[in-house]
């Protein structure tokens, strides 16, 4: 029997997301056993504080400290490497407990500070099973890429430089599929997706979105995007942010061209429907809309890790970034004239599933 321990964190669908379909694409497969566990709860309250307390605060209080914040933890060296000790030090021993507990066949990690502490423990030879860290930013994988990690999986190929530069030579780097939902690797009709979501069969219609947390300057983007005279309906998908629904629900109400939508775990319907997508926090959405063929344009949200995705967007070409209305509504004009072609490539990549199990195969092989 194998035993797959995930390591997640309730911080944001980038984690959750590929925590959840890759326990079910493991669950799939016999003689597998897989749990799946908050990460951070096992490294103690402070971990938790800072990593589930804090972003709420940088998101929708005080957002320019996220600049500074993420200069300090992950760029500048001393205080990276203080940063990273700590991580190690107080949550190592505690994750270390809870792998002898449950002693699986191998760790899996989606969160960077549990991946950082988990590798802590493996470079100093204090943790034997076998570690697998999920990647699922383009750029700035501090944190994400950790050396002494056994294994990582990548969402993006361009990411595997980057990801080696900061893990080192020996650990073994996989592009894979199966940390998004399976449904983005089949074609979708275009008209048959804006039936089953209520949408004008004709017409430009353009989503804005502001990721699982809603953040980011929603209202400008569908100001601008209501501007063109083509687009016919405006989707604002407003995450897990009640606040951010009710306030564009009252601000929108009797708007006809204006849809506000909670939370969606439909996104391969929306992104095949629709003719341009307006994001703010990159990540996964933006891998989505590239497999679908839909023009994406980050705006909204340049601060912190989500800059260095904006300044990889660019420099290769995988997506438009604005960073500002002029832009956004120069990027918007340009985007819906462009002709959808899914990258279904994405749909040949070896499963993210069957690279975990061939670590834990290789590492049964190993013992004594």
């Amino acid at each position: 029997m194998v035993t797959v321990l995930i390591l997640t964190a309730t911080v944001g669908e980038g984690h959750d997301l590929p925590a959840r379909l890759l326990a079910e694409s493991l669950a799939q497969e016999r003689d597998v056993d897989v749990v799946v566990s908050d990460g951070l709860a096992p490294m103690g309250s402070l971990a938790e504080t800072l990593n589930e307390r804090v972003p709420s605060i940088i998101f929708f209080r005080w957002r320019w400290l996220y600049d500074p914040a993420f200069w300090i933890v992950a760029q500048f060296p001393p205080t990276r490497w203080v940063a990273q000790t700590l991580l190690g030090v107080i949550g190592g021993p505690r994750l270390r407990k809870l792998t002898e507990e449950l002693d699986p066949s191998v760790v899996v990690s989606t969160y960077p500070p549990t991946t950082e502490a988990l590798g802590w423990l493996l470079r100093r030879g204090t943790l034997r099973t076998p570690v697998c860290a999920v990647i699922t930013d383009l750029a700035g994988l501090r944190y994400w890429a950790v050396r002494g990690v056994d294994l990582h999986l990548v969402t993006h190929p361009q990411s595997i430089p980057d990801a080696r530069r900061i893990a080192g030579p020996k650990t073994t780097i996989r592009c894979v599929r199966g940390l998004i939902a399976a449904e983005f690797y089949r074609p979708r009709d275009r008209a048959l997706a804006r039936q089953a979501l209520q949408l004008p069969i004709e017409g430009k219609i353009v989503v804005v979105s502001g990721g699982g947390w809603g953040v980011g300057d929603v209202d400008a983007a569908i100001e601008e995007a209501l501007a063109v005279d083509e687009v016919v309906t405006v989707v604002c998908l407003c995450g897990r942010n009640d606040a951010l629904r009710q306030r564009l629900s009252r601000v929108y109400h009797g708007e006809e061209r204006v849809r506000v939508e909670p939370f969606t775990d439909v996104m391969a319907e929306w992104l095949a429907a629709v003719d341009a997508l307006v994001h703010s926090t990159g990540g996964l959405t933006v891998l989505e809309s590239i497999i679908r063929g839909c023009p994406v344009i980050s705006f909204g949200w340049g601060r912190g890790h989500v800059r260095l995705n904006n300044q990889a967007y660019r420099r290769l070409g995988l997506a438009r970034v604005a960073d500002s209305r002029d832009e956004l509504r120069s990027e918007l004009a340009s985007a819906l004239t462009q002709t959808h072609h899914a990258d279904l490539s994405f749909a040949e990549l070896p499963s993210a599933a069957d690279a975990v199990l061939a670590l834990a195969h290789r590492a049964a092989l190993s013992q004594p």
